[in-house]
Parts: structure tokens; sequence; C-alpha cells
């Protein structure tokens, strides 16, 4: 059965398809971190050819219009060197638009080892139908993890909660599974209002809880993260196109 969350995610996503086909610059549109079945998901926009907007001002219009979590730019595919923005800020380093680009840039055949943000080389692989990130906690930005006592606490939350700055709110599902349910909420005056999944906030949050997490996020998203001894972490999930 298909709920209201499903049919507002197939409605937004066909939206942003027909949006980006009115560009003039190529823009392939993800939905990245999906649950096991295919739902929920981040969408993202991925443009491949970076030089056809070389300049910030026009990234960050570019990605003010499509209005997605994140859009990024490849700027050099050989070195993997990516240029992240949201709907109103430039980011160092974000998990959804870097697994996402992994992903894309292995289903055309070449399949990165490396990207390349702003915060440092970024480690790629592949496992089954997911795919891994791995970066540090210090790349994290400006963000606030809150635990709540319990998942009806979180879902219970007004999207946003009152307060300003950068929330992930969470609470264990099952802690000895490592299993948690999250909601993210920037606060920062743009149009996302609610982040459906957020690949940094879940780096930072395995951080803090030194463990690897299976994270439920949004209206159907799923997050997978891992810890090793250098410090490192890593943020997987599943991704699939957008088509119109």
């Amino acid at each position: 059965m298909t709920d209201a969350n499903d049919l507002d995610a197939v409605n937004d996503a066909a939206a942003a398809v027909a949006a980006v086909a009115s560009l003039d610059v190529d823009v392939d549109v993800l939905r990245v971190f999906c649950g096991p079945e295919g739902a929920g998901g981040n969408l993202l926009g991925v443009v491949r050819d970076g030089a056809a907007l070389p300049g910030r001002a026009a990234r960050a219009a570019l990605a003010a219009e499509l209005g997605f979590s994140e859009t990024v730019f490849l700027d050099d595919a050989a070195l993997g060197t990516a240029d992240i923005h949201t709907p109103s800020v430039r980011l160092p380093f974000a998990g959804h638009p870097l697994v996402g680009l992994a992903w894309l840039l292995r289903s055309l055949g070449r399949p990165p080892a490396v990207l390349r943000p702003p915060a440092g080389e970024v480690a790629v692989r592949h496992d089954g139908d997911t795919t891994w990130v791995r970066g540090r906690a210090e790349w994290v930005t400006h963000r606030t993890t809150e635990q709540y006592p319990s998942v009806a606490a979180v879902d219970a939350l007004p999207a946003p909660p009152p307060g300003e700055g950068w929330l992930y709110a969470w609470a264990w599902q099952d802690e000895s599974a490592g299993v948690v349910r999250a909601r993210a909420f920037p606060r920062r005056g743009d149009r996302i209002v609610e982040d459906e999944a957020t690949g940094a906030a879940a780096l930072l949050l395995t951080h803090q809880l030194g463990r690897p997490l299976d994270i439920r996020q949004g209206a159907g998203s799923q997050i997978r993260t891992r810890t090793y001894p250098d410090g490192t972490i890593e943020v997987g999930g599943r991704v699939r196109a957008e088509t119109a």
C-alpha cells in the first residue's frame, strides 16, 4: 500500500526532473540513501560538466533554483574534484552528494577510488548495492546532534523544531543492534525545512557514539556507517536515478 509520504516523494521527484529538463545546464537527478525497497532517499543534483558553470555565484544560483538539499559540481573527472552547494551555502564536505556522485560515475563506467571536495580526499568503495565514502568528523560544520527519549518523540517533532542552527534529532530504535531513528533540520532560512537523508550528520553522530550505525532517517531513508581505527568513518547507502 502506498502512503502519503510515498506519493509526495514521487510527486516531488517528478517535479524535480521536469524542472531540470527546462535548464540550459545538464543535471543528473539522483535519490541517495534509499531504503531497502527503494523508498526514501534524498534528491541530489549532479552537474557532471562543472566547466559549464565555473563561477561560484552561478553555481549558487543554480543550487538555489533546483532547491535540492545539495547540488554537486564535478570539476575534474580524473581527479574527482567536487564542489558542493546547498540552496544557500557552499559546503566543504557532505555525504549525500559524494555518495551520489561516486555511484553515478561508477554507473557510467568510471568508478572513482577517491573524490576531492574542499575538505580533503574522500576514499570511495562499493559493496553490492551500497556505495561508501570515507571522511572525518572535523569536516562536518555547524551541526548539533540531540538525543531524544524515544522514536515517538523524534517523530512528533514539528518541522522545523523551535530554535536556531542545524539540528540532528535522534533516538535509539534498537540500541543493541545500533539502529537509530533520526530527523534533520537545517534551520538556515532556505527552502530545506527538513533534510530527508544526511550523510555528514550521520558521520558526526557515529563519531560521537563511537560505533557503527544503521540510521533510519526522514520518511524512508537508510544510512549505514562504519568506524575505523585511524578515526575515519564511512557513510554508505543505496542510490537510484530519477527519470522523467
